[in-house]
């Protein structure tokens, strides 16, 4: 569905904050504002107290990708729908200006939000977008990234539901993590394997040696 697209809006909001690491962008009212994207009108609606109203909402929508990802699919549902109820939207046909090769606009779906702050317009478009898209690909398509410490919340829309990671980037360094983790482990069995060996060897003079006292 088209509107799934909305989405993306929770997973910037979720990833201001990295809890693990103990690090949070959103700080400032600018923050704020640059979560918006292009709706500079939106943005500008942004006050100091925003700042503490959105890190609440940031909350909530970390525990629904928390619950997706543990495979509680009623939680997540559950925690998404009391958003749903507490910033609703209304659905709206817009054409803005673009217009197709006969001259008529482009019509498509629009979340219009009618917030009384600007947290509350962010909300319900990042709710309504996420609830899109886990009644379209499916609970399982929200997860949290396993790199550890990172944790960031991801969208999987890979063909056969494989990610793991919130990036590229990510997806290396786990791969490298569990490579140096492979070789560790054989070294240290390669090593003990060799203390056996010797062990195994300093021992066999004197077994030898007490064979051939039995045989006098």
């Amino acid at each position: 569905m088209e509107l799934a697209y909305y989405s993306d809006y929770a997973v910037r909001l979720v990833n201001t904050e990295e809890p693990v690491r103990g690090t949070d962008v959103l700080t400032s009212v600018e923050a704020v504002r640059d979560l918006f994207g292009g709706n500079r009108s939106a943005a500008r609606r942004a006050t100091e107290a925003d700042v503490t109203r959105f890190r609440s909402v940031r909350a909530r929508l970390r525990s629904v990708f928390a619950a997706a990802d543990d495979g509680d699919e009623t939680l997540a549902v559950d925690l998404l729908n009391s958003l749903l109820l507490e910033f609703p939207v209304s659905p709206q046909i817009s054409g803005h200006d673009f217009r197709d090769d006969d001259g008529r606009p482009l019509w498509h779906m629009h979340l219009a939000d009618h917030p009384s702050n600007a947290t509350a317009g962010y909300a319900a478009i990042a709710a309504m977008g996420l609830a899109f898209h886990l009644t379209e690909y499916g609970v399982d398509r929200l997860g949290l990234c396993e790199a550890a410490p990172c944790r960031n919340a991801y969208l999987d829309t890979s063909t056969n539901r494989s990610r793991r990671y919130c990036s590229d980037r990510c997806a290396t360094r786990a791969n490298v993590a569990a490579y140096r983790a492979r070789k560790r482990l054989e070294a240290d069995r390669s090593e003990s394997t060799g203390r056996a060996d010797v062990s195994s060897q300093t021992s066999s003079p004197s077994g030898d040696r007490r064979a051939v006292e039995r045989g006098r």
